[in-house]
């Protein structure tokens, strides 16, 4: 956040040059266009300097400045001395100043930078030739030279920051406060990081590098004597959600409502997932989000209370109703009508999140700081399918069953280890979570009437023991991915049974 500094005039930057080149070119006619009323002498390269000379803006072609064409496809154009003599150069600095004479070297006051799209290219899927071509050379080179002498030359990177400027420059003759100056050069030296940190990181090699953009300082952390801050890594997800009303985040309802939200986008039916504690306690599908949302809050009722509530649909004024009945911490959902937010307007506390479906990155990686280091995966997109399925024993389930055996293998995608779910008609019925050994969990979701209902299991059955106690709480069907040494025994229990079994042969673990 930048403030408004107006003081005295020898500790700020008279802006009399600015050199301008930008890949993205949000703004940049308006803000040129102002520091030209104003006196600025500016100075452009390329496709810059076309846009401004076009808008009939005086601009000096860089050529001009360095005595050399622009050459190899415009790889070559800033890295000269004239440009970073006059970046670098040390006003208070004799010997400085003296060379800058020798040489015909002009200072430059602001360098106006942001960088070739490399990581635009990168998630477009583009191929080799181009990504490299989007490596910006010049432009880091400018920034960091611009940073580093801050003391005496404004370095902008981000066109949200042109009408900050144009304001502190319009207050004060324009001339920039040093301590605005500075906080420009750490912004723009945590951009060429970030820059640099994608470039190294698509090479690959022993070498990960990991940046992320403060978005908020919590309160605390999971327990009050914790601090704690929420960063933001890339695109989509929760990190980008809009709150619309409501209290500020805490650092456990980020964390739940990330797994709700993770969750329903498993589904492409009407959906809803209520959360307590980064588990569901109520999953459903149905013909509606109203309908989805009565079933999700009946499976497990007494949890829901003070939950987490996810939706795949826009909240209308229906649902909005049902889910005011009881106390919530956070809803997220793609939408609200007009209607359903005027009745959670009534809950000022209630915090109301849009998000966008699926807009994380496929190719995003999930981070976990152990001591010492990082555990780096792949995020877990894989999805089962009904062809994906093996019926491993005698009875095969029916299609309404095997319809059930994927819901429910979604939803113990999200469940922590060791996970079971039970579940009939789009709707779980039962969920065992995070408990030491499988029969446990087994056990946990099996303690209601269960009797006709299906059951997904997160990894293998060790033992036929789990199936024994599904049998005894009537359990009509199962699906887990196999793999066991002793899946012979496991498949004969099911079969002594007479429950159908099926194998996705691939496991997925939730820690």
């Amino acid at each position: 956040m930048f403030f408004l500094y107006i003081i005295d005039s020898h500790s700020m930057i008279k802006v009399k040059t600015a050199l301008i080149s930008v890949s993205d070119k949000t703004g940049i006619v308006e803000f040129a266009a102002f520091l030209a009323e104003n006196g600025v002498k500016l100075i452009s390269t390329g496709g810059t300097y076309r846009a401004l000379h076009e808008a009939e803006i005086p601009v000096v072609d860089i050529s001009e400045i360095t005595g050399f064409p622009e050459i190899m496809d415009g790889r070559v154009k800033t890295l000269h001395p004239k440009v970073h003599g006059g970046l670098l150069g040390v006003r208070d600095n004799d010997e400085h100043q003296s060379a800058m004479e020798l040489h015909g070297i002009g200072e430059i006051d602001m360098v106006v930078v942001n960088l070739y799209p490399f990581e635009e290219t990168v998630a477009k899927g583009a191929g080799f030739n181009e990504v490299i071509e989007n490596i910006d050379i010049g432009g880091p080179s400018m920034i960091r030279s611009g940073a580093k002498n801050h003391k005496f030359v404004a370095v902008v990177t981000d066109p949200k920051d042109y009408k900050i400027l144009q304001t502190d420059l319009q207050s004060n003759s324009m001339h920039l406060s040093r301590e605005l100056s500075k906080e420009l050069a750490a912004k723009a030296f945590a951009r060429t990081a970030a820059y640099d940190s994608a470039i190294s990181n698509w090479f690959g090699g022993e070498q990960m590098n990991v940046t992320a953009k403060l978005k908020q300082e919590l309160r605390y952390g999971e327990n009050p004597h914790q601090n704690a801050e929420f960063y933001v890594t890339g695109e989509g997800g929760i990190a980008n959600a809009t709150q619309l009303q409501g209290k500020e985040l805490s650092y456990n309802n980020i964390n739940d409502t990330d797994a709700a939200w993770q969750l329903v986008q498993e589904f492409q039916e009407p959906a809803v997932a209520i959360i307590k504690h980064a588990n569901p306690c109520g999953v459903a599908i149905a013909g509606n989000i109203t309908e989805a949302y009565k079933k999700a809050f009946a499976a497990d009722s007494t949890s829901a209370f003070g939950g987490i509530v996810a939706l795949n649909a826009e909240v209308d004024a229906m649902t909005a109703e049902e889910i005011s009945k009881i106390f919530t911490e956070v809803i997220i959902a793609p939408a609200f009508s007009k209607d359903a937010k005027a009745i959670f307007a009534k809950k000022k506390n209630l915090r109301l999140l849009t998000a966008e479906l699926h807009g994380s990155s496929a190719t995003q990686r999930s981070l976990k700081s152990v001591s010492g280091g990082l555990l780096v995966q792949d995020i877990d997109n894989m999805v089962i399918i009904q062809s994906d399925l093996k019926t491993v024993t005698e009875e095969a389930p029916s299609k309404a069953q095997i319809e059930d055996l994927l819901f429910a293998f979604k939803v113990v995608k999200h469940v922590k280890s060791n996970a079971i779910v039970v579940a009939k008609d789009g709707v779980t019925t039962g969920i065992g979570a995070g408990q030491m050994n499988r029969v446990g969990s087994v056990k946990i979701a099996c303690e209601g009437n269960v009797r006709g209902h299906v059951m997904a299991s997160d990894a293998f059955f060790p033992f036929a023991d789990n199936v024994e106690m599904a049998s005894i709480a009537g359990i009509a069907a199962i699906i887990q991915p196999g793999g066991s040494m002793r899946d012979e025994e496991v498949i004969d229990a099911a079969n002594k049974h007479k429950i159908p079994m099926m194998f996705t042969g691939k496991r997925v673990f939730k820690h």
